[in-house]
């Protein structure tokens, strides 16, 4: 079995045989329910490096002592802080006996000013169960092959509008994919990126699919 987690925004933990903790922005997220220091990851991934998604991401690093994966950019970035992973899109990890495969995203990075490689969604492989993270993305056409290729059961999209795709573009997206089931993020957290859940809801049963809307802090079972 397999456990998701929604941290708020974009913030996500997946706890199989290993914990693994997604985009850790916490501290300084107006919708999270819990503190950095609670969480206790084998692993952090970032996909990007804007602050609403390395957020804690160094913290809860130095605490967990679990190394932080992100671009090959924003690692060395963080490796004077933290230990770090280094990929790029089309990479593979073995991590403690699951596989994180980064894929690509279409949107921005930057570090505190500084540029932070590319922007990336990843494929965690656990326990017999694919996940898609997005990350911060538009709708894309490679998504069809992300679909066709590794196949995921889940994919966590982002619905916020402003910075990535909408509910519109996520059903446009899911529909590339063909995952059984889909969990909405980055939406609600600031006025910005505001979006309706009933309406996605709605529009991914209409499309033929399954959407999961947790609440921020419920476990989802896989």
């Amino acid at each position: 079995m397999v456990n998701v987690i929604w941290h708020g925004h974009a913030c996500f933990s997946i706890e199989g045989s290993i914990n693994v903790l997604i985009d850790p922005f916490i501290g300084k997220n107006p919708v999270a329910k819990i503190k950095p220091e609670s969480l206790n990851p084998d692993i952090i991934l970032i996909t990007h490096g804007h602050f609403d998604h390395t957020g804690d991401a160094i913290a809860i690093s130095k605490n967990s002592k679990a190394p932080v994966l992100a671009s090959f950019e924003l690692s060395e970035i963080l490796k004077n802080e933290v230990e770090t992973m280094d990929i790029n899109p089309g990479g593979t990890i073995d991590f403690k006996g699951i596989k994180i495969t980064a894929v690509n995203a279409v949107h921005s990075s930057s570090y505190n000013g500084l540029y932070a490689g590319a922007s990336m969604g990843y494929i965690i492989d656990m326990d017999g169960i694919k996940i898609y993270h997005a990350g911060d993305t538009a709708y894309f056409k490679d998504m069809e092959l992300i679909g066709n290729i590794s196949k995921p059961d889940t994919s966590l999209l982002p619905i916020g509008g402003h910075y990535t795709m909408d509910i519109d573009g996520s059903i446009k997206a899911l529909k590339m994919l063909k995952s059984k089931t889909v969990i909405p993020m980055h939406y609600n957290t600031f006025p910005a990126i505001g979006a309706n859940p009933e309406e996605f809801k709605n529009k991914v049963e209409k499309a033929g699919f399954k959407p999961l809307i947790p609440e921020v802090e419920e476990v989802i079972n896989l």
